[in-house]
């Protein structure tokens, strides 16, 4: 394609122009790339894909070097090749235009990546699989020894000596994560074990997509009109990849299904998620949108903004922020500290930069113990980091203690969004920086509508929040899979050593929020200083029968300054509030006192 052969209106460029042709479900993939690579050269403003349907097979995609957090270890993925169908690297001030388009892709891989740009905006424009990686089918018969599925039309499958395989574009499932869906309570269940019998079980084929599965079953496992979705677990590719970028902005984009995770935003500064939807098409008969997270940003920092947002049909948690606590495993020099990544997901990133502040953090206490500023951070392996730091480290900073980088944390703002059909979460986030979540719409969220964790033992996800406001959500039903401590909300950090006076997370209020709860447990909280619940509506469901004895509404341990006032409960229970090493400022009349 020479220069000479566009014809567009200036600082614009269609994609049509550079060979992708709309609706021919022919390959684009080599087009678009050509069509980005002039956009890059010529400092183009707006690529413009006219509307219609866009193919993009794994055959012909970028494959490029990622290494991206909360995804895979050397072991279930030791290659970090990914397959990338838009790759956009190096390019700043490009709108991409979708016109209501629909992209789909086909195998495994990466549907978009923006890598190191500035100012980008992606809009109107829908991704979805021609095969998606989830398998689903719905139980339509169920005994003790036969169970009859109807498949979905897009689960494909093979019977090999009497066992059902699902397999797809260049891909076959090797291994299983299994999650049931109740679609009359719209809500979902961990389910291996139940797919487990039906792996060992004898299974037929009665016509297309009409299964009949005989052997040792049992119908309790498979309530009719349930349906199962089976994926592989290995995420050895991503949604879509914000990476070491700035300045993002999607908008009214349509993910109707992602594979290995969510859309991931690494090391990236001020996101803007806006009307972005996380959800199946509509009237497709299908019910999961990611095997994974919905959006996870981690190490980011500026303004992360999700402003009318849907998340629905997710494998794991709709949305986490968090940052990345590396463990110190040697000290070199007085001003030199070897850190290491410790979850066996989270590996490899490039996390500090020159000039950036972290803060030394005790690994069992989770209290920052100083401060540092990089002068160079150099790559020893895919594991380790070696950090020279402006100044030399104290005495109290030890080997075992971990670094957080305090320079990548954002400010986040969830306002107006709607969260459904999720067994895990629904928001988890530790950020220290400014945290407001408002107007937002938690329903029936397996676990708890919103975690606040920190941890350097687990998953090492910092850290410490510092500002939250939880305002004028309304929670529904959620924590159904979270028994005992089916909390709505809940601030766990995984600190495993205590020290008076002293806390973990601070000044987090929760003010004018509706819960419609089925059972008495709200909020659990340990080591907050400063935690305010007040003016809300607790009323009380019937979906669920409330688990017996009746537990303490809010369950809080070593924290201070506490608040519970003016909130107004229609239940049948009696609220309490266990305390356990927590000191109150004041706790409404209605709420008993257990210690």
């Amino acid at each position: 394609m020479h220069t000479s052969d566009i014809v567009a209106q200036p600082n614009v460029v269609d994609v049509t122009t550079f060979g992708a042709i709309p609706n021919s479900k022919q390959d684009v993939t080599n087009a678009l790339q050509k069509a980005i690579a002039y956009c890059k050269a010529h400092q183009i403003k707006r690529l413009i894909f006219p509307k219609g349907r866009y193919d993009f097979y794994a055959t012909s995609a970028i494959q490029k070097e990622y290494f991206i957090s909360n995804t895979s270890s050397e072991t279930e993925c030791p290659s970090k090749i990914k397959n990338v169908g838009l790759l956009f690297e190096g390019i700043n001030h490009l709108t991409i235009e979708g016109n209501g388009s629909l992209l789909v892709f086909h195998g495994k891989m990466i549907s978009f990546a923006l890598d190191h740009c500035n100012d980008i905006t992606l809009q109107n424009i829908s991704v979805d699989y021609e095969r998606p990686t989830m398998s689903e089918f719905t139980i339509e018969q169920s005994t003790d020894n036969e169970i009859a599925v109807r498949v979905h039309p897009q689960s494909w499958y093979t019977i090999n000596n009497d066992k059902i395989v699902w397999y797809g574009e260049g891909w076959e499932n090797k291994y299983y994560h299994c999650i049931r869906i109740d679609t009359a309570n719209e809500t979902m269940y961990y389910a291996n074990s139940s797919y487990g019998k039906l792996m060992a079980a004898k299974v037929r084929e009665v016509v297309p997509l009409k299964l009949r599965f005989e052997g040792e079953l049992s119908k309790t496992d498979f309530p009719v009109g349930n349906v199962f979705t089976v994926r592989d677990p290995i995420r050895d590719q991503v949604g879509a990849f914000i990476g070491y970028s700035k300045n993002i902005h999607l908008k009214k984009v349509n993910m109707r299904y992602m594979h290995g995770l969510g859309i991931v935003s690494q090391f990236t500064e001020n996101i803007t998620m806006e009307h972005v939807t996380i959800a199946p098409p509509e009237n497709s008969g299908r019910h999961i949108a990611s095997s994974a997270d919905g959006m996870h940003f981690s190490g980011c920092s500026g303004n992360v903004v999700v402003d009318h947002c849907t998340f629905n049909g997710m494998h794991d948690d709709p949305i986490n922020v968090h940052g990345t606590h590396l463990k110190i495993v040697q000290q070199p020099a007085p001003n030199q500290i070897v850190v290491k990544f410790m979850h066996h997901q989270t590996y490899g990133m490039e996390a500090f930069f020159t000039k950036d502040t972290v803060a030394f953090v005790g690994a069992n206490t989770l209290l920052k113990k100083g401060f540092g500023i990089v002068q160079q951070a150099k790559k020893i392996n895919d594991r380790e980091v070696l950090l020279t730091l402006v100044e030399p480290i104290t005495a109290n900073i030890q080997v075992g203690d971990v670094v957080e980088n305090i320079t990548r944390t954002p400010n986040f703002y969830l306002r107006n969004c709607t969260f459904k059909q999720s067994n895990t979460r629904g928001l988890l986030v530790t950020t220290g920086r400014k945290v407001v979540i408002e107007n937002n719409v938690f329903h029936r969220m397996g676990m708890h509508a919103i975690l606040i964790a920190n941890d350097a033992q687990s998953w090492y996800e910092s850290g410490a929040v510092n500002d939250v406001l939880i305002r004028n959500n309304t929670f529904n039903e959620c924590g159904y899979n979270s028994a005992p401590d089916n909390y709505v909300i809940a601030i766990s950090p995984e600190n495993h050593e205590e020290q008076v006076g002293k806390y973990v997370h601070r000044n987090i209020r929760i003010v004018n929020n509706r819960f419609n709860v089925y059972d008495a447990p709200l909020l659990m909280a340990k080591s907050v200083n400063k935690l305010t619940f007040s003016n809300n509506i607790i009323q009380q469901t019937s979906l669920f029968s409330a688990n017996q004895p009746v537990k303490p509404s809010f369950k809080l341990n070593r924290t201070t300054g506490v608040e519970i006032a003016q909130n107004k409960f229609k239940v049948t229970w009696k609220p309490t509030v266990q305390l356990v090493n927590t000191a109150v400022k004041s706790i409404q009349p209605e709420v008993g006192v257990k210690k």
